[in-house]
Parts: structure tokens; C-alpha cells; sequence
């Protein structure tokens, strides 16, 4: 709806009922056009630009290298929280961002990215 139409209907004398109509429909189609819209995913490449929350989620990719067979894979941040077991330390500096990466006993694991 342009300015012009409800311009015209103030000075045709339009209801007010029929003003309130127009806004509302207005809105409506602008709400509808946003959510139409698709937001693209943002890629974090530095683990300190991360906040927590989507540090050891789904969103998270973390480079996984395996000391005994010497392959690597990649693996979500769910995964990555399951591998660090009981060294909270470690997982609390990730949670700052102090800290990319860590070592376990068969396994060199390293953030790469976060996409949401």
C-alpha cells in the first residue's frame, strides 16, 4: 500500500475502522516479507568471537586426529565436550576462548569453526 492510497482515503472521509485495516494489513505483509527473508549462517573461524553456549554445540567443528591409526576426522562441539571427560579446567578455557585446543591420551583435538 503506498502513502498515496491512504492519503486519498483521509480526504475521501475513510472510517477510521478502515485506516486501522490498512495498518494493520500493512504490517502483516511487511511481517511476512522479513520472514520470507533467509539470514545467512555467520562463520566464526576464532574460537573467542564463539559465545559459550555455542562453543560444544552442533553448530561447532572440531578437527579430530587420531594418535593410533593416524587419521583425521571432523567432529561436531557435542562430541568434542563428550572427549574431554573430567578435565573441567580445560573445558572452562575453552569456554573463555583461552584455549583452541587440547590432547588426550589417543587424541589431538583443535577448533576449526562454528557456523550458525
Amino acid at each position: 500500500m503506498k502513502n498515496n492510497d491512504a492519503e486519498d482515503r483521509l480526504l475521501n472521509s475513510a472510517s477510521l475502522d478502515e485506516l486501522i485495516k490498512m495498518k494493520i494489513e500493512k504490517e502483516f505483509m511487511d511481517d511476512l516479507r522479513k520472514s520470507k527473508e533467509k539470514i545467512p549462517p555467520k562463520t566464526y573461524k576464532d574460537i573467542k568471537d564463539v559465545p559459550s553456549d555455542k562453543i560444544f554445540s552442533k553448530f561447532s567443528v572440531f578437527r579430530y586426529f587420531n594418535r593410533k591409526t593416524k587419521c583425521e576426522t571432523f567432529v561436531n562441539g557435542i562430541q568434542a565436550d563428550a572427549l574431554i571427560g573430567i578435565q573441567n579446567n580445560i573445558r572452562e578455557k575453552m569456554l573463555k576462548g583461552e584455549l583452541n585446543a587440547f590432547t588426550t591420551e589417543n587424541a589431538y583435538v583443535k577448533f576449526e569453526k562454528a557456523v550458525y
